[in-house]
């Protein structure tokens, strides 16, 4: 590239800076306009709602850094901690519930690696079919009326979702933790800049030596894993785990957080960075939605518009002949 063009893409904003300030701005427009938007309790409020929604990002980010799709995250959480949920209601110890759910959750991520990557099955189609058919065993076989309940005795596990010292919550220290270590992984492993080498030219990384196939079937398990752990934050929010969780927009919920954040759906670019801004700004304007007592079908169509506005600026920042270009199209 020319000295004068990279200088120049040196010089425009990353999606991730734009959204941030979008962010700022949004902030500043809610303090001034809606009561109750700044004060301790909200915040903390939007701190609790926001931890889930970026704790699964995290997760599909992973995936989609690698140029994939995980459309079953959401289903997978959900029957992996109904599960642990039914084992520890039979008396076991809640780590090896936990455990239990947990190594559930990973082998649906690598089924679904396999899948894409062995058998060459397209990742929208793929995940959306483990969906449904995760759904309908868990359904069939354990979970016949959509809630299970966690029974009483697990104190301690319930502190997970629950508060530290002046109504900190948990789930958003949880959060943190998550976005650290997964930047970690991203940015100082040989895995994690295999991710990326993946995503930004599959066949190039490939001619590299690097092994795509197993290596995507660690990337839906990673997003598989770390879905699960937000599962583990809900049922301990709520004692309870309701499958149509899996059913409702929470996925595309997720997916608009990433890509909104500056994941790009076309692969190799994106990080930690980019969804901790993408859920603050959702998790701020969902807030802002809320207190102001807007319907869902209202908050569907301003959700639809910042999405469109993600994609436009993702396009203006990232113009699609270079997409193409580093594809190797």
């Amino acid at each position: 590239m020319p000295r004068g063009a990279e200088a120049a893409r040196l010089r425009k904003p990353s999606q991730t800076m734009a959204v941030l300030a979008m962010c700022v701005v949004l902030i500043v427009v809610f303090s001034i306009g809606l009561n109750g938007f700044l004060t301790v309790g909200n915040l903390l409020a939007l701190a609790r709602n926001i931890s889930i929604l970026g704790i699964l990002a995290l997760g599909m980010a992973v995936v989609v850094i690698g140029r994939g799709l995980d459309l079953s995250q959401v289903a997978s959480f959900a029957a992996s901690t109904a599960i642990a949920i039914i084992i520890m209601n039979a008396g076991y110890p809640t780590g090896l519930a936990v455990l239990v759910g947990l190594v559930l959750a990973i082998v649906i991520g690598i089924l679904n690696g396999f899948l894409i990557s062995v058998v060459e099955m397209p990742p929208l189609l793929t995940t959306l079919a483990s969906s449904l058919a995760v759904l309908g065993i868990i359904r069939t076989t354990a979970v016949q009326h959509y809630v299970v309940y966690l029974a009483k005795g697990h104190d301690d596990f319930l502190r997970i979702g629950g508060n530290l010292w002046n109504g900190v919550p948990v789930p958003i220290l949880i959060f943190g933790a998550a976005a650290i270590l997964l930047h970690l992984f991203l940015s100082r492993t040989v895995l994690g800049r295999s991710i990326y080498a993946h995503g930004d030219n599959p066949d190039a990384a490939r001619l590299s030596g690097i092994a795509t196939r197993p290596l995507t079937m660690m990337e839906y398990a990673i997003s598989a894993g770390i879905g699960y752990v937000g599962g583990v934050v809900m049922i301990a929010e709520t004692a309870l785990m309701h499958l149509q969780v899996a059913e409702s927009t929470l996925i595309f919920d997720v997916i608009m957080v990433v890509v909104l954040g500056g994941v790009s759906l076309v692969g190799g670019r994106g990080n930690v960075m980019s969804v901790l801004v993408g859920t603050l700004l959702i998790g701020v304007l969902l807030n802002g939605m809320t207190i102001m007592d807007m319907d869902v079908q209202t908050q569907n169509i301003i959700k639809g518009l910042v999405l469109l506005v993600a994609i436009v600026l993702d396009s203006y920042l990232h113009p699609r002949d270079e997409e193409t270009s580093k594809q190797g199209d």
